[in-house]
């Protein structure tokens, strides 16, 4: 499984850590998922993840905007992370997961057209809510209803 968000933050940037701001859904989330919630140190948390089969990166690699908020990104600037190379690299994963609207869509625009085709038929994408602060439309029971579609693609727990 690999988790794809959009781009960091301003706050993950500074702290060279993803999914850094503090309201963010995403670590409380996989605390509930995969015991790999903010209250352990990163590395650990990153550990515990790859440990049940979960990556995490971003659709780009970089672009320009002001601030944080993916409405802002100037689509023109937008470099994508070569995610169609580390598939092809990484056969086992079988399942991406894009956490907000703006990774969906610019996974469909910049990503999976250079997907080989036969590649892309074996691969599953879910298209989850972003665990952003910035999106407060959807209750958080009902956001993590719909990131609990991920246990479905890790592995067990390590006994």
């Amino acid at each position: 499984m690999l988790v794809l968000g959009t781009v960091p933050s301003l706050a993950s940037l500074a702290l060279r850590q993803s999914y850094a701001h503090a309201q963010n859904l995403f670590w409380p989330f996989m605390g509930q998922l995969y015991d790999a919630g903010p209250e352990l140190p990163y590395a650990e948390r990153i550990a515990r993840l790859h440990a049940r089969g979960v990556g995490i990166w971003d659709v780009l690699e970089r672009c320009e905007r002001r601030g944080s908020l993916d409405s802002d990104i100037v689509v023109a600037s937008e470099v994508a992370n070569d995610v169609p190379g580390l598939l092809a690299r990484e056969p086992a994963i079988a399942a991406i997961a894009l956490n907000g609207a703006k990774a969906l869509q610019v996974y469909r625009r910049r990503i999976e057209p250079a997907i080989d085709a036969a590649r892309r038929a074996r691969l599953a994408v879910l298209a989850l809510p972003s665990t952003s602060p910035a999106n407060a439309s959807i209750p958080r029971a009902d956001k993590l209803a719909r990131w609990r579609e991920l246990l479905a693609w890790s592995r067990e727990a390590p006994r």
